[in-house]
């Protein structure tokens, strides 16, 4: 392949989308950002949804700003990523059945305790091997059964949100494997749609698709959006279509050998693990509350939800409110100059899930656990960094206790490793060298993914040779582990002395 060719990277987050050039030269992959747009939930009558038709019209003008670009360069396939558990029903006509909803809708309060009632947590863990958060699929279908069971009945195909855009762009109606995982609806044994358990809770489970690898050819991009957007019909490749999939895919580590290395897909959520061979379904692993998702060639990533930058991203939000707008690197610089460990919250806590001001709520949580309340911007965003330092530090050693081997280094990928701060205080906390970057991991993953498809890269191992030539790497050694130390200490006794617990 020469360095004219080209393969779209189509990356939904939760915040902004983003259409991306991916060229590669046989050692290195250079990226080149061609169109970026906003996403967020859309309030509709007391709910909360996802645009996803004005989604389709921002990647349809990304895909002929890419066509306008490529000045006769050719481009040799595209695939999305998104975000995971949220989904999208089509009828018999491939009609759109509602407008989908939004992981944070607060539908599904509640019903992770009414479904375990039903059927017991070890019985649901031991047909998914997935994490219990009110936000899965599953709990988001039973909502739906409750609420809309007439619209539920009408659908003859369930699709994740990616795999809704592949239809758009190519008509193919099957679900790709890494983001099949994240429903809390797949077997990781079996490797099919868990139909056992989706029976016990009366879900009809004849919706759900097949099954496809990250690397499958979906087809060709149809013929009207070739037209609409001055593409031609190239094709429509799945990546690992959970972006986190995707970036756990490009993490540059040079180790061999299973879960010697960790990874932080640091973002909105903070999603930390190992790469194994096979889920772990254990009673420690369901004590431990961890989740097993699909990765590529059929790994498993051993990993736990965090609830990550999101805490900062709302203190944010609530300053713009009170008519501040303070750049992120104002925020951590701020943050920098606060004193240390005066305040700890468990990032976790279902009261930072959906907060109407995320600063009351951390205040709130301090008050309650016997601790000075964080009051300026500085003190808020320390306390939230640090915070989430040692909640990795926690995680990583129940994923270290489940894998059975010592994990030599943590790599830290995604937006959030631009956090310089916060990738010292997670080197501090879980006393392991850090290596960060790169950022663009998830886009670098879907545009490798995609040259292993046209068979311009053979392995996975060969994947993150080409990510680790492509990147600019930094490099964080632990400092001052006696302070990090009696600060877990703490931050365990405050988790205890929480209220819920």
């Amino acid at each position: 392949m020469t360095a004219k060719q080209q393969y779209l990277a189509v990356d939904l987050g939760a915040e902004s989308g983003r259409v991306i050039s991916g060229k590669f030269d046989g050692s290195k992959v250079s990226l080149n950002e061609l169109h970026r747009f906003s996403n967020g939930p859309v309030k509709l009558a007391g709910t909360l949804r996802w645009d996803v038709l004005g989604l389709w019209s921002e990647i349809q003008t990304g895909l002929a700003k890419a066509a306008a670009d490529s000045a006769g360069e050719s481009v040799v396939s595209v695939g999305v990523d998104t975000w995971g558990v949220d989904y999208v029903l089509l009828s018999k006509t491939n009609e759109l059945l509602g407008q989908p909803y939004h992981y944070r809708d607060s539908r599904t309060d509640g019903l992770l305790a009414a479904t375990t009632s039903r059927v017991s947590r070890s019985e649901i863990f031991a047909a998914t091997g997935l994490q219990f958060m009110e936000i899965n699929t599953l709990y988001q279908l039973l909502a739906m059964q409750q609420t809309d069971a007439n619209l539920l009945a009408q659908a003859d195909r369930f699709l994740m949100i990616a795999d809704f855009f592949h239809w758009c762009l190519s008509g193919s109606r099957v679900v790709e494997f890494t983001n099949a995982t994240t429903t809390q609806c797949f077997d990781p044994v079996g490797g099919q749609w868990s139909h056992d358990l989706l029976r016990k809770l009366e879900l009809p489970s004849h919706i759900f698709p097949d099954v496809v690898s990250p690397g499958t050819t979906l087809g060709s991009l149809r013929g009207e959006v070739a037209e609409l957007t001055g593409l031609k019909r190239v094709k429509v490749v799945a990546p690992a279509t959970h972006d986190t999939g995707s970036a756990v895919a490009a993490v540059p580590t040079e180790l061999t050998g299973t879960a010697r290395w960790a990874y932080i897909s640091s973002g909105t959520w903070s999603l930390i693990g190992v790469e194994v061979p096979d889920a772990a379904l254990s009673e420690r692993a369901l004590e431990f509350n961890v989740t097993n998702e699909g990765g590529i060639d059929g790994t498993y990533r051993l990993l736990k939800n965090v609830m990550g930058l999101w805490l900062v991203q709302q203190c944010r939000r609530s300053f713009e409110r009170q008519g501040t707008s303070p750049s992120y690197a104002e925020m951590v610089q701020a943050a920098e100059a606060a004193p240390p460990f005066r305040s700890l919250v468990d990032p976790d806590d279902a009261s930072f899930l959906k907060p109407d001001d995320m600063p009351s709520a951390m205040q709130q949580w301090c008050r309650q656990t016997d601790q000075r309340a964080p009051e300026t911007m500085g003190e808020l965003v320390r306390c939230a960094l640090e915070s989430l330092a040692l909640k990795y530090r926690l995680v990583l050693e129940q994923i270290e206790e489940l894998s059975g081997t010592a994990v030599e280094v943590i790599h830290i990928v995604g937006g959030g490793s631009q956090n310089e701060l916060l990738n010292q205080f997670t080197a501090n906390a879980c006393g392991r060298p850090v290596i960060a970057g790169p950022v663009e991991a998830t886009a670098l993953g879907n545009v490798l993914v995609q040259a292993r498809s046209a068979g311009e890269i053979g392995t996975l191992a060969e994947i993150r040779s080409v990510v680790r030539n492509s990147s600019q790497l930094l490099h964080y050694e632990p400092q001052d582990r006696q302070a990090w130390q009696a600060a877990l200490e703490r931050f365990q006794q405050l988790r205890i002395a929480a209220p819920g617990n």
